[in-house]
């Protein structure tokens, strides 16, 4: 048996600093979800223009290219 699984491991799940989905830590995890989430909406946000100009510059670059089966 590994160090540190002997008596006790597992026990006292729901008491101590951890009291569940709902304690202090809990929030804590809750705060961090949505500061990331909202980081990486406001990063869509802000990377979407430069994506669909892009998009557009590749699409103007193919309708502006010779094709080799076009000049027959």
């Amino acid at each position: 048996m590994p160090r540190g699984m002997g008596r006790g491991y597992g026990r006292g799940f729901g008491r101590g600093y951890y009291l569940g989905p709902f304690g202090f830590y809990g929030l804590i995890d809750l705060l961090l979800l949505i500061g990331i989430l909202y980081f990486l909406v406001k990063l869509f946000i802000a990377a979407a223009p430069y994506a669909v100009g892009l998009l557009v510059l590749l699409i103007l670059r193919e309708f502006m290219r010779p094709r080799f089966w076009r000049s027959f």
